[in-house]
Protein backbone atom coordinates (compact mmCIF):
# COMPACT_ATOMS: atom_id res chain seq x y z
CA UNK A 1 0.00 0.00 0.00
CA UNK A 2 3.07 2.23 1.05
CA UNK A 3 4.53 1.91 -2.66
CA UNK A 4 1.05 2.32 -4.49
CA UNK A 5 1.64 5.62 -2.61
CA UNK A 6 4.50 6.66 -3.37
CA UNK A 7 4.05 5.92 -7.35
CA UNK A 8 0.43 7.78 -7.38
CA UNK A 9 1.74 10.85 -6.08
CA UNK A 10 5.25 10.69 -7.81
CA UNK A 11 5.08 9.17 -11.58
CA UNK A 12 3.60 12.09 -12.80
CA UNK A 13 3.71 16.03 -12.97
CA UNK A 14 1.12 18.22 -10.99
CA UNK A 15 -0.95 20.70 -13.29
CA UNK A 16 -0.51 22.83 -11.83
CA UNK A 17 3.88 22.97 -11.42
CA UNK A 18 5.74 25.72 -13.13
CA UNK A 19 7.11 22.64 -15.25
CA UNK A 20 4.22 22.58 -17.93
CA UNK A 21 5.45 25.98 -18.29
CA UNK A 22 9.59 24.97 -18.95
CA UNK A 23 8.95 23.44 -22.60
CA UNK A 24 7.52 26.93 -24.13
CA UNK A 25 9.91 28.93 -22.14
CA UNK A 26 13.24 27.00 -22.58
CA UNK A 27 12.09 27.04 -26.68
CA UNK A 28 11.90 30.82 -26.57
CA UNK A 29 14.77 31.19 -25.07
CA UNK A 30 16.88 28.79 -27.31
CA UNK A 31 15.39 30.24 -30.57
CA UNK A 32 16.20 34.04 -29.56
CA UNK A 33 19.81 32.76 -28.52
CA UNK A 34 20.40 30.81 -32.50
CA UNK A 35 18.79 33.72 -34.00
CA UNK A 36 21.54 35.89 -32.58
CA UNK A 37 24.43 33.50 -33.27
CA UNK A 38 23.00 33.83 -36.93
CA UNK A 39 23.74 37.53 -37.06
CA UNK A 40 27.48 36.09 -35.92
CA UNK A 41 27.11 33.62 -39.02
CA UNK A 42 26.91 36.76 -41.70
CA UNK A 43 29.92 38.12 -40.54
CA UNK A 44 32.21 35.12 -39.94
CA UNK A 45 30.34 31.92 -41.69
CA UNK A 46 33.79 29.72 -41.31
CA UNK A 47 34.23 31.34 -37.57
CA UNK A 48 30.74 30.49 -36.73
CA UNK A 49 29.79 27.48 -37.79
CA UNK A 50 33.35 26.27 -35.58
CA UNK A 51 31.32 27.27 -32.83
CA UNK A 52 28.26 25.67 -34.03
CA UNK A 53 30.34 22.46 -34.08
CA UNK A 54 31.08 22.80 -30.39
CA UNK A 55 27.99 23.80 -29.55
CA UNK A 56 26.39 20.38 -30.89
CA UNK A 57 28.89 18.41 -29.71
CA UNK A 58 27.96 19.35 -25.93
CA UNK A 59 24.63 18.90 -26.00
CA UNK A 60 25.07 15.52 -28.17
CA UNK A 61 27.21 14.72 -25.72
CA UNK A 62 24.39 14.35 -22.95
CA UNK A 63 22.34 12.47 -25.25
CA UNK A 64 24.69 10.04 -25.97
CA UNK A 65 25.89 9.99 -22.21
CA UNK A 66 22.42 9.47 -20.89
CA UNK A 67 21.16 6.44 -23.32
CA UNK A 68 24.80 4.43 -22.61
CA UNK A 69 23.26 4.98 -18.91
CA UNK A 70 20.06 3.11 -20.09
CA UNK A 71 21.57 0.52 -21.73
CA UNK A 72 23.93 -0.66 -19.36
CA UNK A 73 21.49 -0.29 -16.53
CA UNK A 74 19.57 -2.72 -19.13
CA UNK A 75 22.66 -4.66 -19.49
CA UNK A 76 23.43 -5.29 -15.65
CA UNK A 77 19.66 -5.63 -15.01
CA UNK A 78 20.15 -3.33 -12.08
CA UNK A 79 17.29 -2.62 -9.99
CA UNK A 80 18.13 0.49 -7.74
CA UNK A 81 18.05 3.16 -11.03
CA UNK A 82 14.64 2.31 -12.04
CA UNK A 83 12.95 5.65 -10.12
CA UNK A 84 15.71 7.70 -12.04
CA UNK A 85 16.07 5.63 -15.60
CA UNK A 86 12.95 7.57 -17.34
CA UNK A 87 14.77 11.01 -16.96
CA UNK A 88 17.69 9.60 -18.61
CA UNK A 89 15.31 7.85 -21.32
CA UNK A 90 13.63 11.80 -22.17
CA UNK A 91 17.38 13.02 -22.39
CA UNK A 92 18.16 10.12 -25.00
CA UNK A 93 14.87 10.17 -27.04
CA UNK A 94 15.95 14.02 -27.69
CA UNK A 95 17.87 12.12 -30.58
CA UNK A 96 15.43 13.19 -33.45
CA UNK A 97 16.48 17.29 -32.44
CA UNK A 98 20.30 15.87 -32.64
CA UNK A 99 19.57 14.72 -36.01
CA UNK A 100 17.94 18.11 -36.67
CA UNK A 101 20.72 20.35 -35.42
CA UNK A 102 23.35 18.00 -37.34
CA UNK A 103 21.91 19.31 -40.93
CA UNK A 104 23.99 22.43 -40.85
CA UNK A 105 27.19 20.99 -40.33
CA UNK A 106 26.45 18.48 -43.13
CA UNK A 107 25.42 20.98 -45.03
CA UNK A 108 28.60 23.50 -43.91
CA UNK A 109 31.08 20.51 -43.78
CA UNK A 110 33.40 21.91 -46.29
CA UNK A 111 33.72 25.20 -44.39
CA UNK A 112 34.63 23.01 -41.10
CA UNK A 113 37.01 20.17 -41.99
CA UNK A 114 40.54 21.02 -43.32
CA UNK A 115 40.21 17.30 -45.00
CA UNK A 116 37.40 18.15 -47.42
CA UNK A 117 39.97 20.16 -50.09
CA UNK A 118 43.00 18.28 -49.90
CA UNK A 119 46.41 20.75 -50.60
CA UNK A 120 48.60 19.23 -53.44
CA UNK A 121 51.58 17.39 -52.34
CA UNK A 122 49.97 16.40 -49.01
CA UNK A 123 50.89 12.70 -49.08
CA UNK A 124 49.11 11.52 -45.62
CA UNK A 125 45.85 13.33 -46.74
CA UNK A 126 45.77 11.96 -49.86
CA UNK A 127 46.14 8.05 -48.65
CA UNK A 128 43.32 8.86 -45.93
CA UNK A 129 41.34 9.99 -49.01
CA UNK A 130 39.50 7.09 -49.51
CA UNK A 131 38.38 7.50 -45.67
CA UNK A 132 38.23 11.47 -45.30
CA UNK A 133 35.57 12.61 -48.15
CA UNK A 134 32.54 14.13 -48.12
CA UNK A 135 30.73 11.63 -49.71
CA UNK A 136 31.59 8.96 -47.43
CA UNK A 137 31.47 11.25 -44.14
CA UNK A 138 27.47 11.93 -45.00
CA UNK A 139 26.78 8.15 -45.56
CA UNK A 140 28.90 6.86 -41.98
CA UNK A 141 26.98 10.39 -39.92
CA UNK A 142 23.72 8.97 -42.02
CA UNK A 143 24.69 5.46 -40.02
CA UNK A 144 25.50 6.75 -36.58
CA UNK A 145 22.33 8.87 -36.03
CA UNK A 146 20.31 5.14 -37.95
CA UNK A 147 22.04 3.56 -34.91
CA UNK A 148 20.93 6.19 -32.23
CA UNK A 149 17.83 6.55 -33.63
CA UNK A 150 16.94 3.26 -33.42
CA UNK A 151 18.35 2.74 -30.31
CA UNK A 152 16.74 5.53 -28.31
CA UNK A 153 13.37 4.95 -30.07
CA UNK A 154 13.28 1.08 -29.56
CA UNK A 155 14.46 1.43 -25.11
CA UNK A 156 11.79 4.54 -24.72
CA UNK A 157 8.93 2.88 -26.59
CA UNK A 158 9.59 -0.71 -24.85
CA UNK A 159 10.09 1.16 -21.37
CA UNK A 160 7.30 3.08 -21.93
CA UNK A 161 5.28 0.37 -22.74
CA UNK A 162 5.32 -1.36 -19.78
CA UNK A 163 3.50 1.31 -18.02
CA UNK A 164 0.02 -0.25 -19.33
CA UNK A 165 0.39 -3.41 -17.25
CA UNK A 166 1.99 -6.31 -16.28
CA UNK A 167 4.92 -7.02 -18.84
CA UNK A 168 7.56 -9.11 -18.29
CA UNK A 169 8.46 -10.16 -21.81
CA UNK A 170 9.20 -6.51 -22.25
CA UNK A 171 11.49 -6.92 -19.73
CA UNK A 172 13.35 -9.84 -21.24
CA UNK A 173 13.34 -7.96 -24.24
CA UNK A 174 15.02 -5.31 -22.96
CA UNK A 175 17.33 -7.54 -21.19
CA UNK A 176 18.27 -9.31 -24.26
CA UNK A 177 18.61 -6.25 -26.94
CA UNK A 178 20.98 -4.51 -24.38
CA UNK A 179 24.24 -5.99 -25.32
CA UNK A 180 23.70 -5.94 -29.00
CA UNK A 181 22.60 -2.38 -28.39
CA UNK A 182 25.73 -1.74 -26.41
CA UNK A 183 28.49 -3.09 -28.78
CA UNK A 184 26.70 -0.33 -31.47
CA UNK A 185 26.80 2.20 -29.29
CA UNK A 186 30.36 1.96 -28.64
CA UNK A 187 31.58 1.55 -32.52
CA UNK A 188 29.47 4.44 -33.67
CA UNK A 189 29.99 6.89 -30.74
CA UNK A 190 33.59 6.07 -31.42
CA UNK A 191 33.63 6.72 -35.29
CA UNK A 192 31.90 9.30 -34.70
CA UNK A 193 34.63 10.82 -32.46
CA UNK A 194 36.49 10.07 -34.71
CA UNK A 195 34.97 11.88 -37.69
CA UNK A 196 33.67 14.74 -36.29
CA UNK A 197 36.71 16.06 -33.62
CA UNK A 198 40.03 14.20 -34.28
CA UNK A 199 39.91 14.50 -38.16
CA UNK A 200 39.60 18.70 -37.31
CA UNK A 201 43.36 17.52 -37.36
CA UNK A 202 43.67 15.39 -39.77
CA UNK A 203 47.41 14.68 -39.57
CA UNK A 204 46.77 13.27 -35.89
CA UNK A 205 45.43 10.16 -34.48
CA UNK A 206 44.86 8.76 -31.23
CA UNK A 207 43.57 4.90 -30.40
CA UNK A 208 42.09 6.00 -27.41
CA UNK A 209 39.99 9.21 -28.64
CA UNK A 210 37.03 7.61 -28.66
CA UNK A 211 36.87 6.42 -25.17
CA UNK A 212 38.24 9.84 -23.90
CA UNK A 213 35.31 10.77 -25.73
CA UNK A 214 33.12 8.36 -24.28
CA UNK A 215 34.03 9.17 -20.79
CA UNK A 216 33.01 12.92 -21.20
CA UNK A 217 29.72 11.84 -22.74
CA UNK A 218 28.84 9.93 -19.58
CA UNK A 219 29.68 12.50 -17.08
CA UNK A 220 27.72 15.20 -19.09
CA UNK A 221 24.32 12.51 -19.54
CA UNK A 222 24.52 12.06 -15.60
CA UNK A 223 24.75 15.28 -14.50
CA UNK A 224 22.40 16.52 -16.50
CA UNK A 225 20.03 13.26 -15.58
CA UNK A 226 21.10 14.19 -11.89
CA UNK A 227 20.37 17.47 -12.28
CA UNK A 228 16.78 17.75 -13.71
CA UNK A 229 16.35 15.08 -10.71
CA UNK A 230 17.07 17.56 -8.22
CA UNK A 231 15.42 20.54 -10.38
CA UNK A 232 11.69 17.83 -9.88
CA UNK A 233 12.61 17.61 -6.31
CA UNK A 234 13.22 21.07 -5.71
CA UNK A 235 9.70 21.76 -7.17
CA UNK A 236 8.05 19.09 -5.08
CA UNK A 237 8.17 16.21 -7.68
CA UNK A 238 9.72 12.79 -6.96
CA UNK A 239 10.08 13.88 -3.43
CA UNK A 240 9.17 10.09 -1.87
CA UNK A 241 10.72 7.99 -4.42
CA UNK A 242 14.31 9.42 -5.46
CA UNK A 243 16.39 9.03 -2.28
CA UNK A 244 19.46 10.22 -1.02
CA UNK A 245 20.60 6.56 -1.34
CA UNK A 246 19.91 7.23 -5.38
CA UNK A 247 22.12 10.11 -5.05
CA UNK A 248 24.63 9.22 -3.89
CA UNK A 249 25.23 6.06 -5.88
CA UNK A 250 24.35 8.98 -9.23
CA UNK A 251 27.42 9.97 -7.46
CA UNK A 252 29.36 7.17 -7.54
CA UNK A 253 29.24 6.46 -11.38
CA UNK A 254 30.37 10.22 -11.71
CA UNK A 255 33.13 9.82 -9.26
CA UNK A 256 34.50 6.40 -11.37
CA UNK A 257 33.97 7.82 -14.00
CA UNK A 258 35.97 11.17 -13.12
CA UNK A 259 38.93 8.85 -12.24
CA UNK A 260 38.80 7.08 -15.89
CA UNK A 261 38.70 10.22 -17.87
CA UNK A 262 41.65 11.12 -15.95
CA UNK A 263 43.53 7.92 -16.96
CA UNK A 264 42.41 7.71 -20.45
CA UNK A 265 43.51 11.43 -20.89
CA UNK A 266 46.64 10.84 -18.69
CA UNK A 267 47.71 7.56 -20.92
CA UNK A 268 47.38 9.49 -23.95
CA UNK A 269 49.47 12.09 -22.81
CA UNK A 270 52.07 10.48 -21.68
CA UNK A 271 52.85 7.70 -24.72
CA UNK A 272 52.56 10.50 -27.03
CA UNK A 273 55.10 12.79 -24.63
CA UNK A 274 57.12 9.51 -24.03
CA UNK A 275 57.12 8.04 -28.05
CA UNK A 276 58.04 12.12 -28.86
CA UNK A 277 56.81 11.42 -32.32
CA UNK A 278 55.95 14.23 -34.58
CA UNK A 279 52.43 13.38 -35.80
CA UNK A 280 51.49 12.31 -32.62
CA UNK A 281 52.61 15.13 -30.48
CA UNK A 282 51.21 17.27 -33.28
CA UNK A 283 47.95 17.73 -30.85
CA UNK A 284 49.35 18.50 -27.58
CA UNK A 285 52.02 21.05 -29.21
CA UNK A 286 49.58 22.69 -31.13
CA UNK A 287 47.66 23.11 -27.37
CA UNK A 288 50.60 24.58 -25.70
CA UNK A 289 50.77 27.89 -27.61
CA UNK A 290 49.38 30.84 -29.06
CA UNK A 291 47.13 31.04 -25.33
CA UNK A 292 45.87 27.64 -25.19
CA UNK A 293 48.92 26.41 -23.00
CA UNK A 294 46.94 27.47 -20.15
CA UNK A 295 43.71 25.77 -21.10
CA UNK A 296 45.43 22.88 -21.08
CA UNK A 297 47.09 23.36 -17.80
CA UNK A 298 43.70 24.45 -16.76
CA UNK A 299 41.98 21.36 -17.57
CA UNK A 300 43.46 18.89 -15.27
CA UNK A 301 42.40 20.85 -12.38
CA UNK A 302 38.79 21.70 -13.52
CA UNK A 303 38.56 17.95 -15.05
CA UNK A 304 39.77 16.00 -12.36
CA UNK A 305 41.54 17.38 -9.21
CA UNK A 306 38.57 19.35 -7.91
CA UNK A 307 36.03 17.08 -9.20
CA UNK A 308 38.17 13.76 -7.81
CA UNK A 309 38.50 15.74 -4.04
CA UNK A 310 34.70 16.93 -3.86
CA UNK A 311 33.00 13.91 -4.57
CA UNK A 312 34.96 11.48 -2.74
CA UNK A 313 33.51 12.46 0.03
CA UNK A 314 29.91 10.29 1.05
CA UNK A 315 28.61 13.14 2.50
CA UNK A 316 29.39 15.01 -0.56
CA UNK A 317 26.96 12.89 -2.56
CA UNK A 318 24.44 12.98 -0.38
CA UNK A 319 23.78 16.79 -0.07
CA UNK A 320 21.44 17.51 -2.78
CA UNK A 321 23.25 21.46 -3.17
CA UNK A 322 26.33 20.00 -2.98
CA UNK A 323 25.74 17.83 -5.99
CA UNK A 324 23.75 20.21 -7.82
CA UNK A 325 26.92 22.32 -7.74
CA UNK A 326 28.90 19.34 -8.75
CA UNK A 327 26.39 18.85 -11.61
CA UNK A 328 27.24 22.07 -12.68
CA UNK A 329 30.95 21.90 -12.69
CA UNK A 330 30.70 18.90 -14.60
CA UNK A 331 28.90 19.79 -17.79
CA UNK A 332 30.74 23.39 -17.48
CA UNK A 333 34.33 21.36 -17.11
CA UNK A 334 33.61 19.25 -20.04
CA UNK A 335 32.67 22.17 -22.14
CA UNK A 336 35.43 23.53 -21.17
CA UNK A 337 37.28 20.69 -22.54
CA UNK A 338 35.67 20.06 -25.95
CA UNK A 339 36.28 23.70 -26.90
CA UNK A 340 39.86 22.97 -26.15
CA UNK A 341 39.08 20.11 -28.50
CA UNK A 342 37.67 21.68 -31.17
CA UNK A 343 38.42 25.89 -31.62
CA UNK A 344 42.20 25.41 -31.77
CA UNK A 345 41.91 23.71 -35.31
CA UNK A 346 40.24 27.08 -36.16
CA UNK A 347 42.09 28.78 -38.91
CA UNK A 348 45.20 25.63 -37.93
CA UNK A 349 45.57 24.50 -41.95
CA UNK A 350 45.35 26.33 -44.98
CA UNK A 351 47.78 29.05 -43.56
CA UNK A 352 50.44 30.99 -45.51
CA UNK A 353 53.97 30.03 -44.57
CA UNK A 354 54.53 32.11 -41.34
CA UNK A 355 51.28 33.81 -40.58
CA UNK A 356 50.40 32.06 -37.27
CA UNK A 357 46.87 30.61 -35.91
CA UNK A 358 44.56 32.81 -34.00
CA UNK A 359 45.45 32.80 -29.93
CA UNK A 360 43.47 31.61 -27.74
CA UNK A 361 39.97 33.34 -27.11
CA UNK A 362 36.31 32.56 -26.11
CA UNK A 363 33.72 34.14 -28.53
CA UNK A 364 30.47 35.68 -26.98
CA UNK A 365 28.71 34.19 -29.74
CA UNK A 366 29.79 30.48 -29.31
CA UNK A 367 28.47 30.88 -25.58
CA UNK A 368 25.10 32.19 -26.69
CA UNK A 369 24.81 29.59 -28.95
CA UNK A 370 25.41 26.80 -26.59
CA UNK A 371 23.10 28.42 -24.29
CA UNK A 372 20.48 27.90 -27.26
CA UNK A 373 20.67 24.16 -27.85
CA UNK A 374 21.22 23.77 -24.15
CA UNK A 375 17.94 25.48 -24.07
CA UNK A 376 16.12 23.27 -26.49
CA UNK A 377 17.15 20.22 -24.98
CA UNK A 378 15.72 21.30 -21.62
CA UNK A 379 12.68 22.37 -23.70
CA UNK A 380 12.45 18.45 -25.58
CA UNK A 381 13.41 17.07 -21.78
CA UNK A 382 10.77 18.43 -20.17
CA UNK A 383 7.53 18.47 -22.56
CA UNK A 384 8.45 15.06 -21.86
CA UNK A 385 8.60 15.20 -18.12
CA UNK A 386 5.19 16.61 -18.33
CA UNK A 387 3.39 14.46 -20.67
CA UNK A 388 4.46 11.23 -19.71
CA UNK A 389 5.14 8.99 -16.64
CA UNK A 390 8.51 10.17 -14.97
CA UNK A 391 8.51 6.93 -13.26
CA UNK A 392 8.87 3.00 -15.25
CA UNK A 393 5.41 2.40 -13.11
CA UNK A 394 5.28 -0.82 -15.16
CA UNK A 395 9.14 -2.26 -14.36
CA UNK A 396 9.35 -5.40 -12.11
CA UNK A 397 12.16 -4.15 -10.44
CA UNK A 398 10.52 -0.58 -9.30
CA UNK A 399 10.16 -2.15 -5.70
CA UNK A 400 13.46 -3.16 -5.12
CA UNK A 401 14.53 0.59 -6.19
CA UNK A 402 12.03 2.29 -3.92
CA UNK A 403 13.22 0.37 -1.26
CA UNK A 404 17.27 0.93 -2.21
CA UNK A 405 19.79 1.64 0.74
CA UNK A 406 23.50 1.79 -0.06
CA UNK A 407 25.15 -0.96 2.07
Amino acid sequence: MQTATKISDDMRVPSKSFWHKMPIIAFMLGVTCILYWIGAFKADPHRAMYGYLFAFICVLSIALGAMFFVIVQYLSRAGWSVVVRRIAEFAMWTMPLMLLLFLPIAFWAQDIFAWSHIEPGDILLEKKASYLNLNFFMVRAAIYFAIWLTISWWFYKTSAGQDAGNRPEDTRKLWAMSAPAVILFSMSLTFASIDWLMSLQPHWFSTIFGVYFFTGCFLAGMAFMTLILLCLQAAGILTKTVTLEHYQDLGKLMFGFTVFWAYIAFSQFMLYWYANIPEETEFYMHRLQHGWEYVSYAIPFTNFFLPFFFLMSRHAKRNKIGLATFCIWTLLAHFFDLYWIIMPNFGAHGLPEGVQPPHASISANDLVLLAGMLALLVAYVSYLIVRKNIIPIGDPKLAESLHFENA
